[in-house]
């Protein structure tokens, strides 16, 4: 349930002050106090009062709902600091890594004094990756946002190490900030290039709340739900699953393709910033980018866009979800709360096993007759190809008539036997004769064979 928290001491900000970020100057002054950014109290009943008092260190982990018990969970936290929510993830039962970009001594003077045996390692937050640091069940992402000078792509990476939900809190920009520039319901993002937020050189971005819940969605999670809004800052947590369905509900739509967007094969990079392109089938009349749930791997990703593609047919166009490990992955649709569709599969990171490519035979696409294309009745080929990989596809299998280029059309699934059906057209400009075909494929090519080509 959302809850807007205000302190006790809440002021209106411009009340306070000409600058509304003149808060961020008197924090600084605190903590060259006290030393302190968070507050703690120790085993022995002692407390530690840093600028960040306990009861609203409380309250803002509280606000994602984590459960009490870890117990089996692996929690990252992003920007730990001094390590309260760290040790506080520990406490729970969690396997926990904290990062942060320096070596802070408050950190390992508490780390210390716990006992503790979270793992402490200084990383650039756009050194974080799967494949160095591992996934998380959890991830946390807080006061860390508008410290970046690159915030989506942060927030790609953090959905990327995350398994179940992000915990993101971000400082958001309010009507106290910007009067009458109705940031409250605009994506709005202010940039600041030196130190206008605070004094702080490392403050780059404000951004609204209606941009921080689309920042998060774009970034490839399934959901970003508000769950509370403090003075200066707002909790999401973001889901990388959809709700699962009832038990009862109707079948989920039919799955007819899914491909890449750009050049329509099945074969993606997680190292780029790529986009699926499925068509479905659906009686209903109007769908909406809420209506639709896409998910690749296990992962769901809210869609950019829905068109009709035919009288009962439609496509949907989403991100390839982060974090996805190589391999093969089923794709599934759901159209409101149905159950899932049929799968379509697409290949992640997959490298070809590419060998001897030989073509077993060539025939015209109308009539069937083997190594000829007559004109007259149109201008696809059909060729049976030995030797292609499993991840073969229109885009990575090449067919060239006497040296120029055809376009492949269609590619299948390797038979038992390891032939794979390949179909493109042939261009007229190419004129009529006899011509040598060739195909190739990630480097490979076959030797040539003749096709004879009939005049209109």
């Amino acid at each position: 349930m959302l809850k807007e928290n205000m302190s006790e001491s809440f002021v209106p900000v411009n009340a306070r002050s000409a600058d509304p970020f003149d808060y961020v100057r008197e924090w600084d002054r605190l903590r060259l106090i006290k030393g302190w950014w968070h507050s703690f109290e120790l085993p022995d009943g002692t407390q530690i009062d840093g600028v960040s008092s306990l009861a609203i260190q409380k309250q803002r982990i509280e606000a994602f709902a984590i459960p009490q018990s870890l117990n089996g969970k692996r929690v990252l936290d992003i920007g730990t600091w001094d390590g309260w929510f760290s040790f506080e993830m520990e406490r729970r039962g969690a396997d926990v890594i904290a990062i942060d970009c320096w070596d802070n001594p408050r950190f390992r003077e508490m780390h210390a004094i716990l006992n503790s045996r979270v793992d402490y390692r200084q990383l650039d937050m756009y050194e974080l990756t799967p494949e160095r640091i591992g996934k998380f069940d959890i991830v946390l992402f807080m006061g860390v946002l508008y410290h970046l000078k690159h915030p989506l792509l942060a927030l790609e990476r953090v959905c990327a190490l995350t398994t179940d939900f992000a915990a993101v809190e971000s400082f958001i920009l309010r009507e106290e900030h910007r009067p009458g520039a109705q940031v409250a319901e605009r994506t709005f993002m202010e940039f600041y290039e030196t130190e206008e937020l605070g004094g702080q050189t490392d403050n780059w971005y404000g951004p609204s709340l209606p941009c921080l819940l689309a920042l998060c969605r774009t970034a490839g999670f399934a959901r970003a739900e508000l769950r509370e809004v403090f003075e200066y800052s707002a909790c999401l947590t973001c889901y990388r699953n959809w709700l699962p369905p009832e038990s009862a509900a109707e079948w989920g739509p039919a799955l007819l393709a899914a491909h890449h967007n750009m050049n329509y094969g099945i074969n993606f990079e997680s190292r780029r910033d790529e986009y699926v392109t499925c068509v479905f089938q659906s009686h209903l009349e109007q769908l909406g980018l809420q209506d639709v749930k896409p998910e690749v791997g296990g992962f769901g990703v809210r869609p950019l866009k829905i068109a009709r593609a035919g009288s009962e047919s439609w496509s949907v166009h989403f991100k390839l979800p982060p974090g996805l490990d190589a391999g093969w992955h089923d794709v599934h649709l759901r159209i409101r709360d149905s159950q899932r569709s049929n799968e379509k599969r697409i290949a992640v990171d997959v490298r070809p096993e590419v060998g001897a490519i030989v073509i077993t035979g060539v025939a015209d696409g109308c009539t069937w007759k083997p190594n000829e294309l007559d004109f007259s009745r149109g201008n696809i080929i059909a060729i049976w190809v030995r030797g292609l990989p499993s991840n073969a596809d229109v885009n990575n299998v090449k067919g060239f008539l006497n040296s120029k280029r055809l376009s492949t059309v269609h590619v299948g699934s390797p038979c038992e036997d390891g032939i794979t059906q390949v179909n493109a057209t042939v261009p007229k400009l190419l004129g009529d004769g006899s011509m040598e075909l060739r195909i190739e494929a990630f480097g490979s090519c076959s030797t040539a064979v003749t096709l004879e080509v009939l005049a209109p």
